[in-house]
């Protein structure tokens, strides 16, 4: 593992990412405003996330594999991300994603972004079809937070030295953990809790904070 200065790790959607994710995939399947408001309703803590997604991915059984095409034309950048990600980069730290979102996507978009490593939800299939469950271990608040800590440990760098942004409940575990934890375009629950608030939809606002 390469040496780094420091660490910083983002959520996906709604903070790397402009979109929620499962709301464009619920869009193939007819359901986009259901699923919104049920993920609305996780982001701000008012269910638990885990048992909020197998819901949400259930409203998805039957959306083909090859609408994926269609969902990552609709996939937008954060304004900044680039950016941010290039001054990570220059000043010798790494960049990370953990999402409560999808491999299916990530795995297309974080290259793009020139993210280091991430890691996210897989969503089942039956055939060449969405089947409406999720494959394996969740990514839920835990998994966030184990995350950030065994990437910090893969590279020898003290908590301290770790920065995490995210807008929803379930990053909470998360930024608390990190050295540095950024409330970004985020839900109220989680404006309270966060070191510092970053209210611009911009992530150029975080290159003054890199080490």
């Amino acid at each position: 593992m390469p040496h780094a200065r420091f660490l910083v790790v983002f959520d996906a959607d709604s903070t790397l990412l402009r979109n929620e994710v499962i709301e464009l995939i619920a869009d193939e399947a007819g359901r986009g405003a259901e699923v919104a408001a049920a993920t609305e309703a996780a982001m701000r803590g008012e269910v638990d996330f885990a048992a909020s997604l197998r819901s949400r991915v259930a409203q998805l059984a039957g959306v083909p594999v090859a609408a994926f095409a269609r969902v990552l034309a609709r996939v937008e950048p954060t304004p900044g991300a680039a950016d941010l990600i290039d001054a990570i980069h220059a000043r010798g730290g790494v960049a990370a994603v953990v999402s409560g979102g999808f491999h299916e996507i990530l795995d297309e978009v974080a290259p793009r972004l020139e993210v280091d490593v991430w890691r996210a939800n897989r969503l089942g299939t039956t055939g060449d079809a969405l089947d409406g469950t999720v494959s394996g271990e969740i990514v839920d608040a835990a998994a966030k937070e184990h995350s950030l800590r065994r990437w910090a440990e893969e590279r020898d760098l003290p908590l301290r030295r770790t920065i995490a942004v995210g807008d929803g409940a379930n990053d909470l575990r998360m930024l608390s953990a990190a050295g540095l934890g950024v409330a970004f375009n985020a839900k109220p629950a989680v404006r309270r809790q966060a070191d510092l608030v970053i209210d611009p939809v911009d992530l150029r606002e975080l290159i003054p904070l890199l080490p």
